[in-house]
């Protein structure tokens, strides 16, 4: 079976684990000091990610996934709502055409 993860990744998350525990591990802009296992985990990886190692792709965030939902459902309320718009439009182009004549 594949490994998911190569060996340099591996080593770069464990290198983070290491600095989270000996309380030296920062975060992003803010420069605050990483307690979390997971945050930890997430910079280890994503450190590999930018060196180039063999790391699968991001997944997005719930949140990120669930406006997703949403906005695709509101835009799809709104297009069946033109829709109804310019066929009414169109009916009443075509009875001033047939009123004309």
């Amino acid at each position: 079976m594949a490994r998911n993860y190569s060996k340099a990744a591996s080593s770069k998350v464990e290198r983070a684990m290491k600095k989270r525990k000996a309380g030296t591990l920062k975060s992003g802009r803010s420069g605050k000091t990483v307690t979390s296992r997971k945050q930890a985990i997430a910079i280890g990886l994503s450190e590999a990610r930018s060196a180039g190692n063999k790391v699968p792709k991001e997944k997005s965030s719930k949140r990120a996934s669930k406006t997703a939902k949403t906005t695709k459902a509101a835009a799809s309320r709104r297009s069946s709502k033109k829709s109804v718009k310019r066929s009414a439009i169109s009916k009443a182009a075509s009875k001033r055409k047939g009123a004309k004549k």
